[in-house]
């Protein structure tokens, strides 16, 4: 039987902007001394923190065509073509679970949860059900931030600092799993730092074998100090129910997302300007390092705030502000993690040696202007829609590395471009030998041209496709 992975909903307190808050000092740890201390409770924690965690509910209206299965038939079709159907609305739901992380009603959840929803409503351990609005959306991480209309101060659960957790910490899983109404689970921390799981574009994530379950999307991982420290949003297993191997969206991640959508309207996360890739055991043994880990620089982008900074080509990073980064998703969480603004200390090892560089906290830059520009025409592109590559862009579009180039950002459904399995997303590298750098030189190479016989090199992903199609 094959392993999937179910995606759950999550949510997470917010407090104060990451800014105004002082991390707790960490909690003296020991096992229990006595048949007492093995007894004691778990309720005093549940009390204060269950209030704040809600259910979500969605409710989206899909339309259908509506036809007859005689017209799906391709007999049928090769001699009455395509036939037109009627048209029906059907309501769709789905639940989710959320955390209230403000008093003034703002809560968090998971994107998945209310993706599409045409109508959100919120409802509380009190069984008051509210309306809410979506204040933003980050599917990159998978997460929501919603506002409920109240008249009074509702409970809140504040996000802790998830890089305090150590492995084997105990924790709660509070949400509504299978729509059963709020269910509190323990476990520990199996791992703190999870990133070969291909979740979110942001996969860096708390493994806990608290139990999990669809309807517990959403909702929040409770740290012993009764803060929260992550948001549940998937689980891995073979029957879609909790085998103990859960994922939470980290705690200070949560406070990035929320304050860029609630303080600032939109989430700018600092460009970093360089990539790479991990440190393997072969790669370390080349250079000469003790261990595997860190990510060694492949690609340093001209005048961006890693090479001011006097990162260079064959540096290793190994730590953010005195945390480890053992790969590239690791390095893209810590980055993704920080606001703008003030600089983050990177510990380098530059030929065998260590040394620590600064690098400045800056917004990715519009440079080249996107001039997004539809194209239309007698050419195998018309029908997109296509921009030039800025660092903003490509932080927008979440592609990693250092993309430059013209980038496909949309394709007209039925266009020449999608007969010919053009998608958004792919590069123009070339067009008849020619490179396209900017838009301007895609259209003239596709107006001025009179081939009937076009050579295209186009990059999807990590693969570069050259084809040959026929005018």
């Amino acid at each position: 039987m094959k392993w999937f992975t179910v995606l759950l909903v999550a949510v997470a307190a917010l407090g104060p902007p990451a800014a105004a808050q002082t991390a707790p000092a960490p909690a003296t740890r020991a096992l229990p001394e006595s048949r007492g201390a093995v007894l004691q409770s778990f309720a005093p924690l549940v009390k204060r923190a269950a209030p704040a965690v809600v259910n979500v509910f969605t409710r989206r209206v899909v339309r259908e065509r509506v036809t007859s299965p005689l017209f799906d038939d391709p007999f049928f079709r090769r001699f009455f073509g395509d036939q037109p159907g009627g048209e029906q609305q059907r309501e769709q739901n789905s639940l989710g679970s959320g955390v209230i992380v403000r008093k003034d009603g703002v809560v968090v959840t998971n994107h998945h949860v209310i993706k599409g929803a045409d109508e959100i409503r919120v409802v509380l351990s009190d069984r008051r059900e509210l309306e809410a609005t979506l204040i933003g959306s980050d599917e990159r991480t998978d997460l929501a931030v919603l506002r409920v209309k109240t008249t009074s101060d509702l409970p809140t659960l504040e996000l802790g600092d998830s890089d305090g957790i150590e492995v084997g910490d105990l924790v709660l899983a509070i949400g509504n799993p299978f729509g059963v109404g709020q269910t509190v689970t323990s476990g520990i921390v199996s791992a703190t730092a999870r990133t070969m799981v291909g979740i979110s574009d942001y996969r860096f994530f708390i493994q806990t074998d608290a139990a999990i379950n669809p309807g517990n999307s959403g909702g929040a991982l409770v740290a012993m100090d009764g803060r929260v420290i992550g948001i549940n949003t998937a689980i891995f297993s073979k029957t879609g129910g909790s085998v103990g191997i859960g994922f939470a969206v980290p705690a200070n991640m949560v406070r990035a997302v929320v304050t860029g959508l609630v303080d600032g309207g939109k989430i700018v996360r600092p460009w970093f300007g360089a990539s790479g890739q991990a440190v393997g055991p072969d790669v370390a043994a080349s250079l000469g390092l003790a261990r595997p880990g860190g990510v060694i620089l492949e690609q340093v982008a001209n005048n961006g705030p890693a090479a001011r900074a006097g990162l260079k080509v064959g540096d290793v990073i190994v730590s953010i502000d005195g945390r480890e980064v053992e790969d590239p998703q690791a390095l893209r969480f810590r980055i993704g993690t920080l606001a703008i603004g003030g600089r983050v200390r990177l510990g380098v090892l530059r030929q065998g040696r260590a040394q620590q560089l600064f690098v400045a906290l800056e917004a990715p830059p519009e440079d080249p202007p996107r001039q997004t520009t539809p194209l239309q025409g007698r050419h195998p592109f018309s029908g997109t829609t296509v921009a030039n590559l800025s660092p903003a862009l490509a932080e927008e579009l979440g592609l990693e590395g250092l993309a430059r180039g013209v980038i496909v950002t949309q394709v007209r459904p039925g266009s020449v471009a999608q007969r010919l399995g053009v998608a958004p997303g792919d590069i123009v590298l070339k067009i008849n030998d020619a490179e396209i750098t900017s838009v301007d030189s895609l259209r003239r190479a596709v107006e001025r041209s009179e081939r009937q016989t076009w050579r295209l090199s186009i990059k999807r992903g990590e693969r570069v496709m050259n084809v040959q199609v026929q005018g």
